[in-house]
Order: C-alpha cells, then structure tokens, then sequence
C-alpha cells in the first residue's frame, strides 16, 4: 500500500461519520468476511457507514482515486459480491433500523438489515413482508434480486412489496425512487440486482400474517423417493394459499422429535406450514392425508411462531461453511424431474447439502411479466435450488461437481434457461444473465443501467453493462 493511497484513508476517515476499516486494523478480517467461507477476498479499505451522506461521500472518495466500489449489505450471496479484491467496500451493516406503520401497513427498513430484523418489527402488530426462509440473509440483495420464501404463493416476491426506494448513485446524487420519482429506476431495482446504486433505505407493504403458524416436517428414506415426490406433486396441485409446502432433499437433523437411529440419515422431507388464526383444521387435514398416503419415518407437527419459522434454518446454514448453489425453473414434479432427483439425490458427499423446492403460484403469478425487472417467468412453476454446503473446504470441490452434475441432469427439464439471479454462483457469466432475463428485459435493464451508472461503478454483482 502507497503512502498517498495511506494518507487518503485519513481523509476518508475526515469525511465519514462512520469508521473506516484498512489492512492491518485488527477488525479487518471480520470486517471482509462474508457468508460463504468459500470466497477470501481482501478489500483496499472498508467505509462502515451510518448515514446516506457517507455513502455518497465514500463514492467521491472512491471515484478520485480510481477505486473499484463493492456494497455489503447481508453479505449472505452465494457468491459473495459483496466484497472485492482491491476495492472500496462500502458496508451498510449498521444500517439495521426497521420502522413500521402499522395503520398504513408500511414498514421502512435499513439497507444493511436482515430478514430477522425486518420480520420482528413487523411481527410485533400482526403483520409481515414476504421474504427468504434464512434470517440472517439481507434485505437488501434479496429485495433486489427478487426474494421468494414461504410468503410468495401468498403474497408475492419481496421485490413485488417495493413501495420506494432511497439511493445513492455513481455521482453522489441521492434519489426516490418509487411508482412516481424515476420509474425506471423504480422499475430495475425490482429485480435488476445492486446494479443502479446504493439502496440505503427500502419501504414495504406490509400484510397481515398471524403471529403464529401451523407447522409440520415429514420424513421418509431415500429409497422412497419416488413415492413422495409423486406424493408432493399431487397435493401442490390444489394446495390453497393458506398453505404451503417445501420439498426438500436432505438429512434428518439431530432434533429431539427424530429418533436417535435416524440422525443424519439421508432422505426426503416434506415441510408443510398453515398461516392463519383458523388454518388449523386445514393444516391438520392436509397432514393427516399424507400421512395416510404414505407414512412417513418421523415426523413432528407443532404450532410455532412465525418468526421461529422465519429463522428454523439458520443454524443449519450458519456462516463459515463453503457453499456452491445453482437453480432451475421447473413447471412442476413431471416424472423426468423425479427421475433426476432420485439419482443424482444419493450421490451427494455432504450431510450439510441438500436440495429445496418452492412452488411458486399464486400471488407469483399474478404479477405481470413486464411490471418489476424480475429476471423468471411469471407463469406458475416451482424452483429448484442445489446446495453444496460443506464445513469442509476440502469437501466442497466434490459438492461443486454434484451440483453442476445435477444440474446439467435438470436443467434440460427446466423453463427454458430462465435462473433466479440471486444464486447465480458465477455472476460474471453474461450469457447466463442475459438468458435470465430474456433480451427485451435484459436490454431495457442495460438502457436504466447507462442512464443512472453509465461508467458502470456498481460491477461487484451480476453485473448488467450499460447499453
């Protein structure tokens, strides 16, 4: 490092209400790791920001001294762009406000705060945003990306609950975006990434969601794979949107509800949750018919509060571990699908990783293709998302090949070569991104993009060039 690169930190310091983080400070490598213990970069320097004139104040910085700029909100993607080598990294992680209007059901929500934060606030009057199923993923990069959990059949993609938007561009300006102050930026941030600035804050509608739910996890053996998928696909096809299932091929945890014997053993589950005060009976029902159909190994039902729900596979998906994802969007468990998950299923290395299927129906679907910049198909479907996930980073190349190997199986069976751009594990991979999105959506993301960054400072993502 230069002395006058040195020297420049002090004025960045000067500039900055809040700290900044160099090489050599004792927090530093806390301060650049990430969720995924695969990805070891090291930033020039960490701008921990507190206000939005921070941030336009670290992109002045960043700009007269030719720095590549990387924005860390959660810091839980996969691939881990949140941080880059010899970058500027601007961290929003104490920007973990949640202020909710419970009469205008409005909740406004830091850039740097997570899914739990978000969920507790709201949580507190009854209500509720849609969002992912792990707590401490961002709000941010899930809200940008789309965000999709067990709230989507119900009431849509996070991003599809985007009231405005404040962010900071390339230049220093600070903008509203929303329906009716910059509309196109309103629009690409709904699904085109962190390509277009800085969100440093977010409003949401909010809904009402029960403080408590109704929960259920069956479980069978591998060699009843085919059987419960087939199974699964007969009780989606007129699940009501009080309810909701997600699949999931994985290990049995070492709970107290599973037998001592089944600990760790391989297989498939069903996770089945009921919102609602009255959802109970219909709940039950639901599980009793599978039961019925097909008993399972174990299982467990139990009422649980919502937020427990919200943050029941975070332990299991904590940070530290190595992790290599890849997706695909399928029109539902054909039996080519199943066929492809009972082989390559058993083939995996890693007790930790695991497969999980969300349908997506519903509200999903009831969102027009062109309305948001969402880079998947509206029309009603199910997501499939590989994980290699491994404690082990010598066990992970392993886990990388089984998932591109399931992957490459599953993929001819998919929705074109639509992909969900939050686990895109390669976000440099153009022709992957530009077949997410489609042409007409993915140019009209490049033209917003050249209007609002045109020398593209915001490239630390899935990055879309402007046009």
């Amino acid at each position: 490092m230069t002395q006058t690169l040195s020297s420049e930190f002090d004025d960045l310091r000067t500039a900055l209400s809040g700290r900044v983080i160099a090489p050599g400070d004792p927090d530093y490598d806390q301060a650049r790791a990430v969720w995924n213990a695969e990805i070891d970069r090291r930033p020039s320097v960490i701008a921990r920001r507190t206000s939005t004139t921070d941030v336009a104040a670290a992109l002045g910085w960043a700009a007269r001294h030719s720095q590549p700029v990387s924005v860390r909100g959660g810091a839980h993607n996969v691939a881990g762009t949140s941080v880059a080598d010899d970058a500027l990294m601007i961290d929003l992680s104490l920007m973990r406000e949640v202020v909710v209007d419970p009469e205008a059901r409005r909740a406004r929500v830091g850039g740097g705060a997570l899914l739990a934060d978000l969920d507790a606030a709201a949580q507190a009057h009854g209500l509720a945003v849609p969002v992912g199923v792990i707590g401490h993923t961002g709000v941010a990069g899930i809200t940008l990306g789309g965000g999709m959990g067990w709230l989507t059949r119900k009431h849509g993609l996070t991003t599809d609950n985007l009231v405005s938007a404040e962010v900071v561009l390339a230049d220093g300006r600070i903008v509203h975006a929303s329906a009716d102050e910059h509309p196109d930026l309103f629009w690409a941030l709904r699904g085109g990434g962190g390509n277009f600035g800085v969100v440093t804050g977010f409003e949401f509608t909010l809904h009402p969601v029960h403080p408590m739910v109704e929960f259920a996890l069956l479980f069978w053996p591998l060699e009843q794979g085919t059987e419960v998928l087939r199974l699964a696909r007969d009780v989606l096809a007129d699940l009501p949107d009080e309810l909701n299932i997600i699949v999931g091929a994985l290990n049995a945890p070492p709970e107290p509800f599973v037998p001592e014997e089944h600990h760790f053993a391989p297989g498939y589950a069903l996770l089945v949750t009921g919102f609602g005060a009255d959802v109970g009976t219909e709940h039950a029902r639901l599980v009793a018919r599978l039961r019925d159909a097909l008993p399972p190994l174990f299982d467990m039902a139990a009422p649980m509060p919502y937020v427990a729900l919200q943050q029941m596979l975070d332990e299991a998906n904590a940070w530290g571990s190595h992790a290599y994802v890849k997706n695909t969007y399928i029109t539902g468990l054909s039996d080519p699908v199943i066929g492809v998950m009972t082989e390559h299923v058993p083939r995996k290395t890693s007790p930790t990783s695991l497969v999980l299927i969300y349908p997506l129906d519903g509200a999903y679907s009831s969102v027009g293709e062109d309305e948001t910049a969402f880079g998947g198909g509206r029309s009603p479907r199910s997501i499939v998302f590989i994980v290699g996930y491994t404690p082990d980073p010598e066990v992970l190349p392993a886990e990388r090949a089984w998932v591109r190997e399931f992957h490459s199986a599953m993929a001819p069976l998919g929705i074109g070569r639509e992909t969900y751009v939050n686990e895109l594990p390669e976000p440099d991979d153009d022709k992957q991104l530009r077949d997410a999105y489609g042409r007409e959506k993915y140019e009209r993301l490049a033209r917003v993009k050249a209007d609002y960054d045109p020398g593209n400072v915001f490239n630390s993502n899935t990055n879309i060039k402007p046009a």
